[in-house]
C-alpha cells in the first residue's frame, strides 16, 4: 500500500448498482465529511471474503454506529452487478455500500493491487480495512496474505475505534 496515517486517499471513479443500473461516481462522494470504514477485499463470493470479512461487518453494524461510523463501504475489483448480487445475498441493504472497482483504478492508486492470475482471478485487491475521516486515513490494516482476515476483521477494527 502507498498510504500512511494522515494521508488522503486518492480519488478515483467507482461504481454502485442502483435500481439495477451501474452508477459511476467519484469515491470522494462516499467519503467527504464522513467517518467511514473502507474494507477492501480480493473479490466478491470468494471464500474468506464471504465467510469472514464481510459477515463480521454485517454482524457489528450497530456497534460501528455507536462509535460514530457514518458508513461502511466494501470495495472489490469486480463489476457492479457482481457487487450488487453479493450485497443482496448478504442482505447488506444500504447498511454497507457495495462498490465496484472493475478496472482496479482505485486499487492501483492505493498500491493495493495483487496479481492472482495463478488462481484464475487476474488483478485483484489486497485485503485491507481503513478508517477514514473526511478522506484521510486514521487507521490502516493490510493483511500479509489475502486468505487471512485477522487485523482487518471487524472485531479488530471495532477495538481500535474504542481505544
Amino acid at each position: 500500500m502507498n498510504l500512511f496515517i494522515n494521508d488522503k486517499v486518492p480519488d478515483a471513479d467507482v461504481f454502485q448498482l442502483i435500481d439495477n443500473e451501474p452508477v459511476k461516481k467519484s469515491i470522494f462522494n462516499y467519503l467527504k465529511n464522513k467517518k467511514v470504514i473502507l474494507i477492501g477485499m480480493p473479490g466478491a463470493f470468494t471464500s474468506t471474503c464471504s465467510q469472514k470479512h464481510l459477515p463480521g461487518y454485517i454482524n457489528h453494524l450497530e456497534n460501528f454506529r455507536l462509535v460514530g461510523i457514518d458508513n461502511i463501504i466494501c470495495i472489490c475489483v469486480n463489476d457492479p452487478f457482481v457487487m450488487g448480487a453479493w450485497g443482496k445475498i448478504n442482505n447488506t441493504k444500504n447498511d454497507i455500500l457495495m462498490l465496484a472497482d472493475p478496472f482496479a483504478e482505485f486499487t492501483k492508486k492505493l498500491g493495493a493491487e495483487i496479481d492472482k492470475s495463478d488462481r484464475g482471478l487476474g488483478i485483484r485487491s489486497k485485503r485491507y480495512t481503513m478508517i477514514l475521516k473526511d478522506t484521510k486515513v486514521t487507521y490502516l490494516a493490510t493483511e500479509k496474505e489475502t486468505s487471512h482476515c485477522e487485523i482487518s476483521a471487524a472485531e479488530n477494527i471495532l477495538s481500535k475505534l474504542k481505544e
